[in-house]
């Protein structure tokens, strides 16, 4: 039996690269809205969700408080935490909260004591699973099989970053910053289009079909199951790594900046594949930005923006035959072409600043 500690780093998941990308991005930024992981049963789903909490720095958290409040974020405090005068801290690490499809819209949201509210003229509110994700990751399996409202109510709370809660005309609203982490498995049925369109980013899983990546997978689980404690010794330094660059990534985030020539290629891309809405543009952009800071940079460049296209794009795009559903690059590159002969003449400096 492994001990609590024994969780399989995120480092040592072999191949997946699009999904630890999309998984990394939403753990520097979270506004980008959460990620859906589309795949079989049996794939690296649950284990990188794992793997990403214990990936992700510890962090200092309002002792006591329901929420783990962020004692040096003075305006994201819940509305005890604001009472109080001296706020106790304490170091933990982030966690997996996880919402079992059962769950109903009181449990998730929590439930305000009406009776209470008019009777003694204060709210008093039972959290629910919302409060319990604030700044952890929400990973909510088999996310199509979920009641749509209760879909609707998290992917609100995830690009809000608070939970809202009216009944009968009592209102409460706590904060809830969280990684939203869906997966599915695509054969027991899709997601409603509305639903895909406002999940932040979107990855398959892929199959391995290559032996040699295979037979690595397979050597790695050995190792780390006969093995664990010289497994996770050799995966300490890459993790250690890894985490110190999304430190870096989170401190870089809010100087990046993204010109309006880039702006501009987001919008053709967006355009010219055909995506309805604007939640795409919007959401490109804080993906390319965030993939900026990841690769430390300051200014967004082309690759970021076609790399952030990727993982935006796959899903939103007006529901074509299932084999045409892959993003077509080479239709980005003529977007991105598009825009440079279009721009070249009144070349514009200005930036704007966007998470």
């Amino acid at each position: 039996m492994h001990h609590f500690d024994d969780i399989y780093p995120f480092s040592a998941i072999v191949g997946q690269e699009q999904m630890k990308k999309a998984l990394l991005l939403n753990a520097i930024n979270p506004r980008i809205g959460g990620v859906l992981i589309k795949g079989e049963k049996g794939t690296a789903k649950s284990t990188a969700a794992r793997a990403l909490a214990h990936l992700l720095p510890e962090r200092e958290v309002v002792d006591e408080c329901i929420f783990g409040c962020d004692p040096k974020d003075p305006k994201g405090l819940c509305l005890d935490c604001q009472k109080k005068g001296e706020l106790k801290t304490k170091i933990t690490r982030m966690r997996v909260v996880e919402l079992p499809i059962s769950a109903t819209e009181d449990k998730v949201v929590g439930s305000l004591d009406i009776e209470h509210a008019l009777k003694k003229g204060e709210k008093k509110f039972e959290p629910g699973i919302l409060a319990q994700a604030h700044r952890n990751i929400l990973y909510v399996d088999e996310v199509n099989l979920l009641n749509d409202h209760i879909v609707d109510v998290l992917l609100d709370a995830a690009a809000m970053g608070m939970n809202f809660i009216e009944r009968e005309g009592v209102s409460y609203v706590h904060p809830a910053s969280f990684i939203l982490i869906g997966t599915m498995n695509p054969e027991e049925g899709e997601l409603r289009p509305q639903l895909l369109d406002r999940f932040g980013l979107c990855v398959d899983i892929e199959g391995i079909m290559d032996a040699d990546t295979r037979v690595e997978v397979i050597r790695r689980r050995q190792q780390y199951e006969e093995h664990p404690e010289e497994f996770l010794q050799r995966w300490i330094e890459p993790e250690q790594e890894l985490r110190d660059r999304i430190v870096r990534a989170q401190k870089l985030l809010p100087t990046v900046s993204i010109s309006d020539e880039m702006l501009h290629v987001i919008a053709q891309i967006c355009i010219d594949m055909g995506v309805d809405g604007h939640r795409a543009d919007i959401t490109m952009m804080k993906t390319a930005s965030t993939i900026a800071a990841y690769q430390g940079r300051t200014e967004v460049v082309e690759e970021d923006v076609r790399e952030a296209a990727s993982l935006v794009l796959a899903h939103r795009m007006r529901r074509r035959p299932f084999s045409e559903q892959r993003m077509d690059v080479q239709k980005v590159d003529q977007s991105i072409q598009k825009t440079q002969t279009g721009h070249s003449h009144q070349h514009s400096h200005s930036h704007t600043h966007s998470h």
